[in-house]
């Protein structure tokens, strides 16, 4: 049964706990213990005898054919059982880097029987054993080889979550986990179907080392009972330190599963509290000796904030790659216009603004003699046409509004509304590309929506240079400024899916994502700001940054797959808007961030900045964007002149 129920909608695999057993040839029953009796849902279990050793069965049966000791035969459960709540356990006892030759033998011949055994029973995935040396590169070239001809089963590897600090420890030198994961997965090209289950232990390292994970293929955190410590009635709970870092690891579909023994002396079970996470009766004799730790992580689970109606609107969209807009050169479709429409956020944030400029605009003396004439260029389906008049309606303002829309399929609508609304003294419609509009007078207000995730990657800039023709010399442009900001960020599944595009076209393209299973590795650095109106008499809007990233020392190493980037708006005067993560407009979904992958991604490690370099690059009819490292580790030059956004004159 599923961890219960929290608040908002949420189907996540994270809903679903499992626990960590011994070898039992009797799996009906040791299903029907762990699943009834225990709550759990699914059990990460041994396959094979950890007696079994290949070279000790050829040599007591002489080289004949045996059986293989595997916990039963396929038919003792249900294809279904097997997939939906079987989590197979590779033996602990494996090790592919011994310098004994019969065990590194024994090891790689029992790996691969093991595989092939949960591979036909349809398994979800295996639990690989940790690496047990420094050195990992034989385990790796077998897991590499089993990887090319697996189907669809994950391989879970087990990583211990080591406290990152000048301590080591006999398999990790450098007392960092991370380091063993990177060293596997360097060496494992094909990793797609290669994920992560860390060991949470009792010590922690630092949030910033933590944080790394986000970004990994994690897909279970297996938290040791020792991991627990006694709260006042003897029931286990979790520091607050491990509380927060399960549930985060719940808030990014990274399943829980429990491992160890009873480890507290939990009071005997009274009829009133014998209930389970679920609100069901519990007989104490039935009760499974985990239960509690299950109960709490059931808690933890419950207690989590509700998903919020934008994040149930996003959940589609997370760390799912699209191709950004290009308004500029198609015609947006309903839907899309549907979508953007329902951001309530940003068109009070935009009729805050056209307020305070009206007011500046003309005194209050003035108010009921004096009309300004303002033009919303790119006018879509009319909101920022509401928007306008609402903000003239509490401002006591008169207004002349000009709706310029190049969209034939949206100036339809546009006239409905106005027919509709009773607008047609006020809102004169122009069915036109406002580069091309010869305007009948100056306008006091120039007003736009036209910003795309990266600021101007929509080809903002470009538009407006091209409107601002008619904008009076003292005129308010709204936006007046705006400035796209990156970060380097882990991001394996990102770069995974742009990966299995097997071309450089993909890798040097620009997405749009809502980026959720990430690591965020440095605070924003700006890059490109551009100001409204531009009167200046140089025009280009070429522009080249050369960036450096500082990552906090006890991060520890990390893994850079490309950058996040993002924007900030000042609407007018002190209204913004934006999703620049520490200044983001709260509720706001119109824009998603957008990514830039790297080729090859660099490996950065303490004290060791990131140096970044950034191109925006104009021709006659197109713009894109280039990028590369330039430090620690060089990388080509990113051109995404083949996927460049279209100026269309």
């Amino acid at each position: 049964m599923a961890l219960g129920e929290r608040g908002g909608w949420d189907k996540s695999e994270s809903r679903y706990c499992g626990v960590e057993t011994d070898f039992n040839d009797d799996m009906p029953h040791l299903l029907s213990f762990n699943l009834s009796s225990g709550g759990f849902d699914f059990v990460v279990a041994s396959l094979m005898d950890p007696n079994y050793r290949p070279s000790l069965m050829e040599k007591d049966i002489g080289g004949g054919s045996h059986v293989l000791p595997f916990a039963g035969s396929d038919l003792v459960l249900s294809p279904s059982q097997w997939s939906s709540h079987v989590v197979g356990k590779i033996s602990s006892w494996i090790d592919l880097d011994s310098e004994d030759e019969i065990l590194r033998t024994d090891s790689e011949t029992t790996l691969k029987q093991e595989i092939s055994w949960a591979s036909h029973l349809s398994l979800q995935a295996c639990l690989l054993p940790s690496p047990k040396g420094a050195s990992c590169a034989n385990y790796a070239r077998c897991v590499n080889q089993i990887l090319q001809s697996l189907n669809n089963m994950q391989l879970w590897l087990r990583i211990p979550l080591v406290k990152n600090d000048d301590d080591t420890t006999d398999f990790i030198p450098s007392g960092d986990s991370w380091e063993l994961w990177n060293s596997f997965r360097l060496l494992c090209e094909h990793h797609s179907q290669l994920s992560v289950a860390l060991d949470v232990l009792s010590s922690l390292p630092s949030a910033n080392s933590l944080g790394r994970w986000l970004g990994e293929p994690v897909r279970a955190a297996i938290i040791h009972t020792d991991s627990f410590l006694t709260n006042a009635r003897g029931y286990p709970c979790l520091s607050r330190r491990h509380q927060k870092l399960i549930t985060g690891f719940l808030n990014h579909s990274i399943q829980v599963v429990i491992s160890g023994k009873l480890n507290h002396g939990v009071p005997s079970v009274s009829l009133d509290s014998a209930l389970d996470h679920t609100g069901t009766n519990v007989e104490s004799s039935q009760r499974h000796s985990l239960r509690p730790y299950l109960d709490y992580i059931a808690y933890l689970y419950q207690r989590m904030d509700p998903l919020p109606e934008q994040e149930r609107f996003e959940l589609s969209y997370r760390d799912f790659l699209q191709s950004p807009l290009q308004p500029l050169m198609d015609n947006l479709e309903a839907q899309t216009y549907e979508t953007f429409e329902k951001d309530s956020v940003k068109y009070i944030q935009y009729q805050r603004a056209i307020g305070n400029a009206l007011v500046d605009r003309v005194p209050d003396e003035e108010a009921s003699s004096l009309t300004t004439v303002l033009m919303v260029v790119g006018a879509g389906r009319g909101p920022l046409v509401r928007a306008s008049l609402q903000a003239a309606e509490e401002t006591g303002r008169k207004l002349k509004i000009y709706a310029v829309e190049k969209n034939p399929n949206a100036v339809v609508t546009l006239h409905s509304l106005v027919r509709l609304e009773g607008w047609e003294k006020t809102v004169t419609i122009v069915s036109c590309d406002m580069r091309c509009w010869d305007a009948p007078e100056k306008a006091d207000i120039l007003v736009s929506e036209l910003l795309g995730s990266f600021g101007d990657n929509e080809l903002s800039p470009e538009c407006l240079d091209g409107a601002q023709r008619f904008l009076k010399q003292d005129g308010i442009s709204i936006p007046s400024s705006y400035t796209s900001f990156i970060q380097p960020v882990t991001a394996s599944k990102l770069h995974n899916d742009v990966k299995s595009h097997k071309d450089v076209v993909h890798f040097e393209t620009a997405y749009v994502v809502k980026v959720h299973s990430v690591a965020r590795l440095a605070p924003c650095e700006p890059v490109f700001t551009f100001t409204h109106p531009n009167f200046s008499t140089k025009k280009s809007n070429q522009r080249y940054k050369k960036l450096r990233f500082e990552i906090p020392s006890d991060t520890g190493s990390a893994m850079v797959h490309g950058f996040a980037g993002y924007f900030d708006a000042m609407l007018y005067k002190d209204v913004h808007l934006g999703i620049e993560p520490s200044t983001a407009t709260p509720n706001m979904f119109s824009w998603f961030a957008i990514f830039f992958p790297l080729r090859t991604p660099v490996c950065i490690r303490p004290g060791s900045p990131l140096e970044v370099h950034f191109w925006r690059c104009c021709g006659s009819t197109k713009v894109w964007y280039e990028w590369c490292v330039a430090s620690p580790n060089p990388s080509p030059v990113h051109n995404s002149n083949g996927r460049s956004y279209w100026v269309g004159l």
